[in-house]
């Protein structure tokens, strides 16, 4: 199963697999979490938190990257990710509360609408900032506060939906 699963791209917007571990790595999922799998592509990413995970979400913005994702997780056998079709700053409340969210790709806003869907003590990771100086950045959710910090230097595509909309300047 992992050397099918190894042949996969992680997302439209994952640019590196070792950045990926390490973004999994340092969110400590549990076998416990419910875990959000924001712009999971065809999978890749899915399929390795649903080894880790009691439940997984796999969003996508494109219907047949979703569809994709779905057929490859049933081909190979792994019954716990539900794949869902949606615009990827929305999340997917009607799921909701996660342990545990990843963003598959960069942001440039906060992902706020994200952080109201984690349980207490939830985790999200993703980067923060486009470019050259993005920032992976893990958030933790504490009495109701979220808080975050910086784990490592990383690039990646920003995410269409987590853009920062362009403002007016004289």
């Amino acid at each position: 199963m992992w050397t099918a699963i190894c042949r996969w791209t992680t997302s439209a917007c994952c640019s590196s697999r070792w950045w990926l571990a390490r973004l999994i790595q340092a969110v400590e999922v549990g076998a416990a979490d419910r875990v959000l799998d924001v712009g999971c592509g065809t999978g890749y990413s899915s399929a390795i938190l649903a080894r880790r995970a009691a439940t997984v979400v796999a969003l996508e913005d494109d219907a047949a990257r979703a569809r994709r994702c779905t057929e490859t997780l049933a081909q190979l056998g792994v019954p716990n990710v539900t794949t869902a079709c949606g615009p990827l700053d929305a999340g997917w409340p009607a799921l909701a509360p996660y342990g545990v969210i990843l963003v598959n790709g960069a942001f440039e806003v906060e992902p706020h609408e994200l952080f109201a869907q984690l349980t207490e003590g939830g985790r999200l990771v993703g980067i923060l900032g486009g470019g050259h100086g993005g920032k992976a950045m893990l958030y933790r959710k504490d009495r109701g506060e979220i808080g975050g910090r910086i784990l490592f230097d990383a690039s990646a595509p920003v995410l269409p939906a987590f853009k920062k909309v362009a403002a007016f300047v004289f």
